[in-house]
């Protein structure tokens, strides 16, 4: 007759020599039970353990290691990806400009006819240093040069990637403002779960926290002010407009997360409600 199995062969320990940190990440991570039971004291009876205090350092040190398998694994998603690549173009981009201001300013002091900008540093670079001091003008304008190249990359690498990460997203909202959104989002996962209210006013945090405490109006939109149809629809019916693209924006970013599959049927809906709706302006 099969013996029937105990408790212990349930466990998630079972079969784990005792600090296998590993296999023990991976059993928390995959294993299930029907139901609870003493685990510290089956762990000791079953000789896995010495005492009950050694059970629970394996298990902290098992389950710390299980979370950290998941972030890494989290961060590595494409989605993820995409998130680090939106803020690091951001990043570069606003550095770049930030020292090309500062350059101007002591270029302004060497050269009579510096201009401003990333133009200008790009000119900077290409000149001849003869003193000390124009030579880390000119090394400085490189180092602007090469952050403007690099945000220029990153967007390059968006461009190329959005699509395959969420293609109605990237589709409806063009690939950088996708990557913006899922960069407020934190993932493609938690955009698909917001309302669409929320997504409306993602990159409006501090206008609509200041409408919270009664200092200001309601916020009508947030990063989705970039998009055409956001921007490009007169002020009186703005609101509307980001409405519209927020749902369908949404309904986007679920159809990515859930099925993956291009429905392009998405965007003409939205072209007909766009359309709709600037034509307010005209009756």
């Amino acid at each position: 007759m099969t013996e029937r199995p105990t408790a212990a062969d349930a466990a998630w320990f079972a079969g784990l020599d005792p600090g296998d940190v590993d296999g023990g990440a991976r059993a928390i991570r995959d294993g299930e039970a029907d139901q609870p039971a003493d685990w510290p004291t089956l762990a000791v009876e079953s000789g896995t353990v010495d005492s009950e205090a050694g059970y629970y350092e394996w298990l902290r040190e098992a389950a710390v290691h299980a979370t950290r398998q998941v972030v890494r694994e989290r961060e590595r998603a494409d989605d993820r990806q995409l998130v680090h690549a939106v803020r690091a173009m951001d990043d570069c981009q606003r550095t770049a400009n930030e020292l090309a201001e500062r350059l101007a300013e002591w270029a302004g002091s060497r050269y009579e006819d510096v201009g401003s900008g990333i133009a200008a540093a790009r000119a900077l670079a290409e000149r001849e240093s003869a003193a000390d001091a124009d030579e880390r003008v000119v090394s400085l304008a490189q180092r602007v040069v090469d952050l403007d190249d690099e945000a220029a990359d990153l967007r390059s690498f968006i461009e190329r990637t959005a699509p395959e990460v969420a293609p109605n997203l990237a589709a409806m909202a063009g690939p950088v403002l996708a990557a913006r959104l899922l960069s407020l989002a934190g993932g493609l996962e938690s955009l698909a779960k917001k309302p669409s209210g929320t997504v409306q006013v993602l990159g409006a945090e501090d206008a609509l926290f200041a409408h919270l405490r009664g200092q200001a109006t309601s916020p009508k939109h947030g990063i989705i002010y970039t998009h055409e149809y956001v921007r490009g629809t007169p002020q009186a019916n703005r609101g509307s407009a980001a409405r519209a693209l927020a749902g369908k924006l949404t309904i986007a970013a679920r159809i990515d997360h859930y099925s993956g599959d291009l429905r392009p049927s998405l965007q003409a809906e939205l072209d007909e409600r766009i359309d709709a709706i600037r034509e307010r302006d005209s009756e």
